[in-house]
């Protein structure tokens, strides 16, 4: 399933989404990542937690890239139940109108390979054109 954080800047999403990857390796069976654009919140998530840095991966340039490095991340772990993505339009050079496509892919995946996407989003769901929410769920 992809499960999305929604709402502008400054409104509460990255730290909502440190909570639950922090809750959530509590009581996981398996891996939980967690892809950031930097390094500012490593010391705020579980030692549990693989976090990725984007500015690591700087060639990653279109949403193309971005799903094959997903699938790279999945091929190198099969025990992953869930991987928080966020701000994801500061990644990779993703726009708004890149997300229907993004989001239908990640669903995708999600249904492949038994996991879970949450998803942080600097955009209100009315900004969010085209993106088709059946087999996603807000959480905020």
């Amino acid at each position: 399933m992809v499960k999305l954080l929604i709402g502008h800047k400054g409104s509460g999403k990255t730290s909502q989404m440190v909570e639950l990857a922090n809750e959530s390796v509590k009581t996981s069976n398996g891996s939980i990542i967690f892809i950031n654009k930097n390094h500012r919140l490593m010391y705020e998530l579980s030692y549990n937690i693989r976090v990725i840095c984007m500015e690591d991966y700087e060639n990653i340039t279109n949403i193309d890239e971005y799903i094959g490095f997903i699938y790279g991340i999945i091929s190198s772990d099969h025990d992953i139940e869930t991987i928080f993505i966020d701000s994801i339009l500061k990644h990779a050079d993703v726009s708004l109108g890149d997300l229907p496509e993004f989001i239908d892919r990640l669903k995708a995946i999600s249904e492949i390979y038994e996991l879970d996407f949450v998803v942080s989003v600097s955009a209100e769901k009315e900004e969010m054109i085209g993106v088709n929410f059946d087999g996603c769920e807000i959480l905020n």
